[in-house]
């Protein structure tokens, strides 16, 4: 972990931290994957460059609920995905996300992010729950949701603007919410 990076929380085998500019190759090798993206609607990847990423993640922001995070392995420091916190919305409800290179899939990193991303957003940010839309094809992202608590509570198709609809597909997604309530009791065990 370079010094000018902020940790923010560490798993049992990872590290979270925010992100620099010095993690532009990582955004753009999970932003411009096919594999990544088709699961959120970019069956050819985000039309995004390495300057506009790298503006991005130099744009100043305040805490870690409005930074971008890295995810990388404790042993090495190998950057695997990336993360973010979510502020929660008008109803106390929170969207953090999480992105992993397909090179890292089927280790249960996932779960272990998520479950600290949803401690991280109980612990420090007033949310009522936590919610997840994964696409209903993501298997791994629904087991992920279930293994951590969370509860399928809709389904529903997010269509994307009409300036965006050559390029993306719709996502049939269900929707995963874990109230504080019920992640408590699940601290209490």
């Amino acid at each position: 972990m370079s010094p000018e990076c902020d940790l923010v929380f560490q798993t049992e085998r990872l590290l979270v931290r925010t992100a620099t500019v010095e993690d532009v190759d990582l955004f753009l090798a999970l932003w411009t994957n096919p594999q990544v993206m088709s699961n959120v609607g970019f069956p050819q990847g985000l039309r995004i460059t390495k300057s506009e990423i790298k503006e991005k993640l130099a744009t100043p922001a305040g805490s870690e609920f409005e930074r971008p995070l890295v995810v990388e392995l404790k042993t090495t420091g190998q950057p695997i995905g990336v993360c973010n916190l979510s502020d929660p919305d008008e109803e106390g409800v929170a969207d953090p996300d999480i992105k992993l290179l397909p090179g890292f899939w089927g280790h249960k990193y996932g779960v272990e992010v998520w479950r600290e991303l949803v401690a991280y957003q109980f612990v420090h940010a007033d949310c009522t729950a936590v919610r997840a839309t994964p696409n209903v094809h993501n298997t791994a992202s629904i087991k992920m949701q279930e293994a951590t608590g969370g509860v399928r509570v809709g389904e529903a198709v997010y269509q994307f603007p009409k300036s965006m609809q050559d390029y993306t597909t719709p996502v049939h997604h269900y929707v995963y919410r874990l109230s504080r309530a019920d992640w408590e009791r699940g601290q209490n065990r």
